[in-house]
């Protein structure tokens, strides 16, 4: 065990192994998290019944990490980071604006995820009689911190046996989890929860978007990067995609049977989406609770630092990749802080954050996935450095429809929830859709109008610029450490 020295190199052939099926363990490991489970009360909160949160999750959760399956396809033909392949759209240094917004994306997430572990051990340990209060609070933090920063620090090879030891102990408990809260689904009550209008449904279909695989997307070909380049492109969009949905979707059933058979539970999952669940448990299962809790967490929040680092690299910062990640560690501690001791409405922030960056990142993803379908080729490693190689240096027609997309879908989604912000929505009433108070407010209709722009707009105007870009010959790799230029 040893830091990875590799930044936004190229891997060399000699280090590339295995096979796609190696990509499951840390899908499945980042996206175990208990969370999901408070995804259930979540949907119902768009006003929908269980059948509409099913589809609307279903459809949401394995239609967004199908992307990130596709993405991954570019990790094991380009053997780079994701935001360093995104310069093959965007250009070398154009390509520093969505890595700014996926370095924001990640390090969010990261904060999020850790926050949600510190307050999941305090609740626990109030539960037992044994604290709870300020100090719980502060210790848990600082040792789950520790754990997210010391993986993500040290890089791939801990992540992977990390992602294998979650798997299976988060695996199990969650089952027993399950089992254990099973008498508390009343089906009948569960079955009477209206149904919703259309507008709701598909607000709750975006959510569950934004909420998993459109929170992964910028970050998918950061592990299928090290997989030999013949490696099966199905197979790399197959297990992604099947390790990241499995836990997803069968935690987002048992949520939404729980959350529909209290409205008091679902309640409580707005203010603590991890502690609420404990108020349903044996005492005797709390412990083995707040390990499954902390460390499917700590998984998801492991990748995320590790993957942010990548993307501040990407933006421009000159450092080695480590010291970007213990950067964003010391960012990831300051905002968890402020989530746990400093606010009390964390779903209301977290809605609007996940939709406020959805919406460039579905721009990006739009772009980056039609650039990918153009492509019949591998990319050219040593262009990827060059800004007067074949990719260019900032090239405007990706850049301005990023931009286009992503103020088209800003002006089609509401936060009224976060106070800073209610500018959003401003094309609701231009577009007859009912205002910032209409049908149509909360459908957050513009993540899916930002990947529609994005994919068509570069299909429509990108392929004489790929077909340039393939038809000149090979250049030389770079050796060694390359930092972004």
């Amino acid at each position: 065990m040893q830091v990875e020295t590799h930044g936004l190199d190229v891997i060399g052939d000699a280090e590339r192994r295995g096979t796609p099926r190696m990509l499951f363990m840390p899908w499945f490991g980042a996206n175990v998290s208990v969370l999901g489970l408070g995804y259930g009360a979540f949907a119902f909160g768009f006003g929908i019944s269980f059948w509409q949160a099913l589809t609307a999750g279903a459809l949401g959760i394995v239609g967004s990490f199908l992307l990130c399956g596709f993405v991954a396809v570019a990790g094991k033909r380009g053997s780079a980071p994701t935001m360093v392949l995104s310069r093959a759209a965007y250009g070398v240094r154009g390509n520093r604006l969505p890595s700014v917004v996926s370095w924001m994306l990640t390090v969010g997430w990261e904060t999020v995820l850790v926050a949600l572990a510190t307050m999941a051990t305090a609740t626990v340990f109030g539960r037992l009689g044994r604290g709870g209060g300020t100090w719980t609070e502060a210790v848990a933090l600082m040792v789950v911190a520790a754990l997210t920063v010391v993986g993500g620090v040290m890089g791939f090879d801990l992540i992977m046996r990390l992602q294998t030891l979650i798997t299976v102990l988060t695996g199990v408990l969650t089952v027993v989890y399950v089992v254990l809260v099973a008498d508390h689904v009343h089906w009948s009550t569960v079955s009477a929860v209206p149904a919703g209008s259309a507008q709701e449904f598909i607000g709750a279909l975006v959510f569950m978007m934004t909420g998993f695989g459109l929170g992964w997307v910028n970050a998918a070909a950061d592990y299928s990067r090290y997989l030999p380049r013949g490696s099966s492109g199905r197979g790399v969009v197959g297990w992604t995609t099947f390790g990241a949905s499995l836990a997803p979707l069968l935690l987002l059933v048992s949520g939404l049977l729980l959350a529909g058979s209290s409205e008091e539970l679902s309640t409580a999952v707005a203010a603590d989406p991890i502690g609420a669940l404990t108020t349903i448990l044996p005492t005797w299962f709390l412990v083995p609770f707040a390990v499954v809790a902390v460390l499917g967490l700590v998984g998801g929040a492991v990748l995320d630092i590790y993957s942010s680092g990548l993307a501040l690299l990407s933006a421009g910062l000159r450092v080695p990749r480590y010291v970007a990640a213990f950067f964003d560690g010391v960012l990831m501690i300051a905002g968890a802080i402020y989530i746990v001791f400093l606010t009390d409405d964390f779903l209301g922030q977290f809605m609007g954050f996940l939709t406020t960056l959805g919406v460039p990142v579905a721009a990006w993803s739009g772009v980056m996935l039609a650039d990918l379908a153009l492509r019949r080729r591998d990319y050219d490693d040593g262009d990827l450095f060059r800004p007067h190689g074949r990719y260019g240096n900032i090239p405007l027609p990706p850049l301005l429809l990023t931009l286009t997309a992503t103020a088209a879908g800003w002006g089609l989604v509401t936060n009224t929830a976060a106070s800073w912000l209610t500018w959003q929505g401003y094309l609701l009433e231009p577009f007859g859709l009912g205002g910032r108070t209409g049908a149509w407010a909360y459908a957050n209709l513009g993540v899916l109008i930002a990947l529609a722009l994005g994919f068509l707009g570069t299909l429509l105007s990108g392929r004489g610029r790929v077909r340039a870009q393939e038809a000149q010959a090979p250049s030389p790799v770079p050796d060694g450490e390359v930092f972004p230029v």
